[in-house]
C-alpha cells in the first residue's frame, strides 16, 4: 500500500504548472463518444479517475488513442453496446456521465449506480428527473441504473436543487433531443460551462451555461473536433492553501483567476499577499494567518472541493475559526486525523469551530478521501517533525504528480509503499 512521507516546516517558494480539471474532462470524456467521427481532447489531468473512465469507454467499443499524457483522441462510431461494466466504472462517481451521453446518442444506456469518495449523500434523482422530462423511462434494477426511450424530446426542467452532475449530464442528452429543453436552476460552475462549450464544439446548440438558465435545442447529430480542457481551480487552490500554511511564495500558472475569486479572496482575508496575472497567481504569507469564517456554496461560492485544504491552514491560524459545509454532510472526516497532529477542532452537524494552534506535530494520519487526504499532506508540510499519509489512492485520483510538484516547490515528500522506505527516508532528510 502506497504511502507519502512528508517532512514539515519547509516554505514552499517556486512555480507550479496547472493541469487541465479532472472534473471538467470526465464529463467532456463521455460526451466525446456521442459523435461518431473522431475527438481529440487536450490538457488531460493524467490521475486515476480519468484514466478508469477511459478504460470504460474503451470496454464499450469506443476507439480510444492515448495521444500523449495529457491527450487522446476518441471515436464513438465502433460502440458495441449501451451497457457500461460495473467493475470498469465502480471506483468513480462520474460514471454517471455515461448515462447522458449514451442516452442523448443511442437512446438507451445502462450503468452501475456510481461510486467514488464517500463524502455523504449524492442522489441522482435530479438527473432521472431531467431524463424523464425528456420522455426516457428510467429504472433501478440489480445496481444498475437502465435508461430507455423511443424519443427524447425537448421539456422545461427545474431542478429541485442546484446540481452540476445532473445540469451536465441532461444537458448532454438533451442536446440530441427534438426541440427545446429549457434548464432552471442550473448549475454555473465552470467544468458546466466547458462541458456546454465542448458539446457547442462538436455542434450542439446551447446557450446560458454559466447561468442559472440553460437553454438546449436539439441537434441530429455531433461531428468532430479538438478541444482543451479548462485548468483546474481546486489542484490551483490547493497548492496556494500549500503556500500559505508553510509561509511560502508560490505562484500556480495556467489558471483562469476569475474561477479562483472566491478562494484568492479567504487567502487574502487570512493574511496572504496575492498577486493575480493573465493566467498566474502568486500567492505569498510571510507570517501567521488570521481566523476567518467560511461556508460552502454552490459556484461562484466558495468551493465545497477546497473546504478541507482551508480547514487544514485555519488550524494553524491565529484565534477562532468557523467553517459551515452546506453541500456534503460527510466531509469533515479529515477532522480526527488532523486531531492526532494537534490540530484543536470541535464539530458540531455542519459546522467545524477551529481554534488554532501555533505548532502541528508529525503523525501517522488517513487519508478518507480524495480532497482530505490533499489537506493532510498541506498539514504535514506545516508541521514539526514526519508525517506519514495512508491511503493516498484517494489522493490519485484527482491529483497528478502531487509529490513531485511538491518536491519542485522544495518540499520534502516521497511516495513510499514500505517500513524499509520510511526509515530510508527519514534518515536522508534529518
Amino acid at each position: 500500500m502506497e504511502q507519502y512521507i512528508v517532512k514539515g516546516g519547509i516554505p514552499l517558494v517556486g512555480e507550479v504548472e496547472i493541469t487541465g480539471a479532472k472534473n471538467a474532462a470526465l464529463p467532456i470524456l463521455s460526451a466525446a463518444i456521442m459523435s461518431d467521427e473522431t475527438v481529440t481532447l487536450e490538457n488531460l489531468p493524467d490521475v486515476n479517475d480519468i484514466n478508469v473512465l477511459l478504460e470504460a469507454i474503451g470496454k464499450i467499443g469506443a476507439h480510444v488513442e492515448r495521444v500523449s499524457r495529457h491527450s487522446v483522441r476518441i471515436n464513438g462510431s465502433t460502440i458495441r453496446n449501451c451497457s457500461v461494466d460495473y467493475e470498469s466504472i465502480k471506483k468513480i462517481r462520474a460514471s454517471y456521465y455515461l448515462l447522458g451521453a449514451l442516452l442523448g446518442k443511442y437512446n438507451e444506456a445502462e450503468v452501475p449506480l456510481p461510486g467514488g469518495c464517500n463524502i455523504g449523500s449524492r442522489p441522482i434523482d435530479q438527473h432521472l428527473k431531467g431524463f424523464r422530462a425528456i420522455g426516457a423511462d428510467v429504472r433501478i434494477s440489480h445496481g444498475t441504473i437502465i435508461a430507455r426511450c423511443e424519443s427524447m424530446h425537448g421539456a422545461h426542467i427545474f431542478l429541485d436543487v442546484v446540481s452540476v452532475g445532473a445540469t451536465i449530464n441532461i444537458m448532454m442528452a438533451a442536446s440530441r433531443a427534438h426541440g427545446r429543453t429549457i434548464i432552471e436552476n442550473a448549475a454555473k460552475e465552470p467544468h458546466v460551462v466547458d462541458a456546454a462549450n465542448f458539446l457547442n464544439s462538436m455542434g450542439a446548440d446551447i446557450k446560458g451555461a454559466g447561468t442559472d438558465v440553460i437553454r438546449i435545442n436539439g441537434v441530429e447529430k455531433f461531428h468532430g473536433c479538438t478541444y482543451s480542457i479548462v485548468p483546474d481551480m481546486i489542484e490551483a487552490g490547493t497548492y496556494m492553501f500549500a503556500a500559505a500554511i508553510t509561509k511560502g511564495d508560490v505562484v500556480v500558472k495556467n489558471v483562469i483567476p476569475k474561477h479562483m475569486e472566491a478562494i484568492t479572496a479567504k487567502l487574502s482575508e487570512i493574511g496572504c499577499e496575492v498577486e493575480e496575472g493573465d493566467d498566474s497567481i502568486r500567492v505569498v504569507a510571510s507570517r501567521r494567518l488570521r481566523r476567518t469564517h467560511v461556508k460552502t456554496l454552490p459556484y461562484p461560492g466558495y468551493p465545497t472541493d477546497m473546504q478541507p485544504q482551508i480547514g487544514a491552514v485555519l488550524a494553524l491560524a491565529e484565534g477562532t475559526s468557523i467553517v459551515t459545509e452546506s453541500i456534503f454532510e460527510n466531509r469533515f472526516k479529515y477532522v480526527d486525523e488532523l486531531a492526532r497532529m494537534g490540530a484543536n477542532i470541535k464539530v458540531e452537524g455542519n459546522t467545524a469551530i477551529i481554534d488554532g494552534v501555533p505548532q502541528l506535530t508529525g503523525a501517522r494520519v488517513a487519508s478518507p478521501d480524495l480532497r482530505a487526504g490533499a489537506a493532510l499532506v498541506i498539514a504535514g508540510l506545516a508541521a514539526e517533525g514526519f508525517t506519514i499519509i495512508d491511503d493516498i489512492v484517494y489522493i490519485q485520483r484527482g491529483y497528478e504528480d502531487f509529490d513531485g510538484k511538491l518536491r519542485s516547490l522544495g518540499a520534502e515528500i516521497r511516495k513510499v509503499d514500505s517500513e524499509q522506505e520510511i526509515r530510508k527516508f527519514e534518515l536522508s532528510v534529518g
